[in-house]
């Protein structure tokens, strides 16, 4: 059955302008087939390009502290009414590099929700060896999970205490998750940086074709590498621009 195709992004503060909304914006529309939806939740539209649909980011009642650790802000995506929009949607964090299509993560399981496996995909041990489920980009059908948001509204502080970041918890309520192959999403930081000290003398691996989407989570932040210089957090440093992401910054607006 045809589903409608939604794309979400969040914006708040002043880590990111509204540049990084519409680059994401541009490299989707280049790696989606057909007619979507982009629509990004922010405290500031200033610089959106004008297909780009924007809403006030739903208020949580969030602490500072909240908004600073852990991504619970993005909760708000499982209302029951989301923005009277229906459909598949596709949550994509900002500091996201899109390098190929993105048509099969409508399609993919799509009887329930799809996140990253950040856990021995990504080399992070898990108490059991099992997944850890990413939030960096996930797949759900709108109001499909209301429990999850109206859950927390109503523990809010044990949540937080107990589980520390939203994904951790997101994958505590949903009892049917699948995750993304495990070539889809890589992490610039686990799978094309390189080993400590040998990245000021080595530019970073670039995707290869059957890897569709690079999470930038931390540092370094995608426009890192198109301003050049040292970047990154030691003894992980990097030096000077990296060709493959300054022709993706180029190609997609910025």
């Amino acid at each position: 059955m045809y589903k409608e195709k939604v794309v979400i992004c969040m914006k708040w503060g002043t880590l990111y302008s509204g540049s990084y909304v519409n680059i994401l914006f541009n490299a989707c529309r280049a790696n989606i087939t057909g007619d979507f939806t982009f629509v990004c939740l922010t405290d500031d539209p200033t610089g959106l390009d004008p297909k780009i649909v924007h809403h006030p980011i739903p208020d949580l009642n969030l602490e500072p502290s909240h908004w600073k650790k852990g991504g619970w802000a993005k909760l708000a995506v499982f209302a029951k009414e989301f923005f009277g929009l229906k459909g598949r949607a596709l949550f994509i964090d900002l500091d996201t590099v899109i390098t190929r299509s993105l048509d099969e993560f409508f399609t993919y399981r799509d009887d329930c929700m799809v996140v990253i496996d950040t856990g021995p995909t990504w080399g992070i041990q898990t108490k059991d060896d099992g997944p850890l489920a990413g939030t960096g980009i996930f797949a759900f059908d709108l109001g499909a999970y209301p429990e999850i948001l109206d859950d927390f509204m109503a523990r809010r502080d044990d949540i937080v205490k107990e589980t520390r970041i939203e994904q951790i918890y997101v994958q505590s309520m949903v009892s049917k998750m699948a995750f993304w192959p495990k070539n889809w999403v890589l992490s610039f930081k686990y799978h094309l940086r390189r080993p400590a000290l040998i990245g000021l003398l080595l530019s970073p691996r670039a995707p290869k074709d059957d890897e569709r989407v690079i999470a930038f989570h931390g540092e370094p932040r995608p426009i890192d590498l198109v301003q050049g210089g040292l970047w990154g957090i030691g003894p992980n440093w990097g030096f000077g621009k990296v060709k493959w992401m300054t022709d993706y910054w180029s190609k997609h607006g910025g």
